[in-house]
């Protein structure tokens, strides 16, 4: 699945093909992208069509579109096309007369004639749906167009690399939390867009076992763990994300390249790139988590 740096890199990509223009036709190829908008297709087609887009945002692993009215863009946004890629979501742009995808669900094209924008998902796990925007929890509430998230997702925490996110906060939570490392990295709750690969990528860089209790982490533990996710989702932000497969792929079809970088994740039985013990795979989660024994050893008490 897509986490905070692909879906950034899609993000910056849409920011530089879509934003000013408007809508003109939205046509839903299959209704379950657009599941989560519950008063169905054709509300969200009309909902969409003839609005002029606003700079994409976006928080952990959504990104939405804010939305004006035609040619307004110096308006404030109240409405947004919020997207969730899933586990094969692509948006895509390109020449409208490009041959249809297998797998396209959503095409939207533009009043001037030029690029369309596809949401193509072969496994729809992912959606599309039209939403108000609403103040922003972890702002000032300045109601400027920084300021509003979609409501939907307004619960969810900041992500580490905005400038909202909190590290003494992050810290207090998780010595309430009483669980492990990795399922609370995961917790979008309480930090947002930090997924599997990143999890292993960061312990193992931290050198914590994904199991190490919460409530023992010292300070400095927690603040090694927060530098090196953002170490590790900024270095794959300058490669395009991390593809192991061509379900991942920027908006113009292209793949990223920080698999060839990771230290931990997917590489079983492979040495450590510290100490030469081999990668161990666990059954986590119903998924699997990647660490090295010699640098991450397993904590006496343990939390799963």
């Amino acid at each position: 699945m897509p986490e905070l740096p692909e879906v950034e890199v899609v993000r910056r990509g849409l920011e530089s093909w879509v934003t000013g223009r408007t809508t003109d036709v939205v046509e839903v190829l299959h209704p379950r992208a657009v599941r989560r908008h519950t008063a169905g297709a054709d509300d969200f087609a009309g909902l969409l069509t003839g609005r002029t887009v606003v700079a994409p945002r976006r928080r952990g692993k959504y990104m939405w579109l804010p939305l004006t009215e035609a040619g307004r863009p110096e308006d404030r946004p109240v409405e947004a096309l919020l997207a969730h890629l899933g586990m094969s979501g692509q948006l895509l742009v390109g020449d409208p007369g490009r041959e249809r995808e297998k797998h396209l669900r959503v095409r939207i094209t533009f009043t001037d004639g030029e690029h369309d924008l596809r949401f193509v998902d072969q496994r729809t796990f992912g959606h599309l749906m039209m939403t108000d925007l609403v103040p922003d929890p972890l702002t000032s509430g300045s109601l400027g167009p920084g300021d509003l998230v979609p409501e939907p997702i307004a619960h969810i925490a900041a992500d580490p690399l905005e400038d909202a996110f909190d590290d003494d906060a992050f810290f207090r939570a998780l010595r309430r939390r009483r669980t492990g490392i990795k399922r609370a990295l995961l917790d979008q709750s309480l930090i947002s867009g930090v997924g599997n690969i990143y999890a292993d990528e960061a312990l193992w860089r931290a050198k914590l076992h994904w199991a190490r209790p919460t409530e023992t982490l010292t300070r400095a533990e927690v603040s090694r763990v927060l530098t090196a996710a953002r170490e590790v989702m900024s270095a794959a932000l300058n490669v395009g994300g991390t593809s192991f497969d061509s379900l991942y792929v920027n908006v113009n079809g292209e793949s990223g390249y920080f698999d060839r970088s990771l230290d931990a994740y997917g590489r079983r039985d492979e040495p450590c790139r510290r100490c030469g013990t081999a990668i161990r795979r666990d059954v986590f989660m119903n998924r699997s988590s990647y660490s090295c024994p010699a640098c991450q050893p397993r904590p006496r008490r343990a939390r799963y």
